[in-house]
């Protein structure tokens, strides 16, 4: 494999006060046509921190203004050749204050609100119904550390690397 380029973005999982979850239909690559949480990549020529990324892009992406306080990091995955283009470096934040309502539409998609149920059902990319999603499940009020490796014509081969607090008697939990 040749040498890819390593990215460095965020995703930040937001709900509504009714539990649902903010997704937004994505209108350019990468994953045209398919729903994921907000997010964007960080500014690394002006040093933005990842929690400096997530109030930014969270404020552009939907106009809901919130503070790093209002953010809980979960996890941190390193993508390997996400679609055979890229390495990823995700910072996965979940937002613990409540988005107060549907945000417009804009130029990188339009938004849907849905139950964590109803995002099972909808076309989502291969790394987040494998990885992301049951990562956000089982930590989203803690913290893990992963690894996948998201190489073309391969099962997506996931791996955890740190858990806190860490399980009881070493367990992946």
């Amino acid at each position: 494999m040749s040498a890819l380029n390593y990215k460095i973005a965020v995703l930040v999982f937001l709900e509504n006060a009714a539990g649902e979850h903010l997704l937004l239909l994505r209108a350019k690559a990468p994953n045209l046509g398919v729903w994921s949480p907000i997010g964007g990549k960080l500014e690394t020529a002006i040093g933005e921190s990842p929690f400096e990324c997530a109030v930014r892009e969270t404020r552009e992406e939907t106009g809901f203004a919130i503070t790093a306080g209002d953010l809980h990091l979960f996890a941190v995955i390193a993508e390997k050749a996400y679609e055979g283009e890229s390495h990823w470096l995700m910072f996965l934040f979940r937002c613990r204050r409540p988005i107060p309502g549907l945000p417009p539409a804009i130029g990188e998609g339009r938004f849907g609100f849905f139950s964590r149920a109803a995002v099972a059902e909808l076309p989502i990319p291969e790394t987040d119904r494998n990885a992301l999603w049951p990562v956000y499940d089982r930590y989203r009020d803690r913290f893990v550390a992963l690894k996948a490796d998201c190489a073309p014509g391969k099962p997506i081969l996931v791996e955890i690397e740190e858990i806190i607090p860490p399980p009881p008697d070493g367990l992946n939990t």
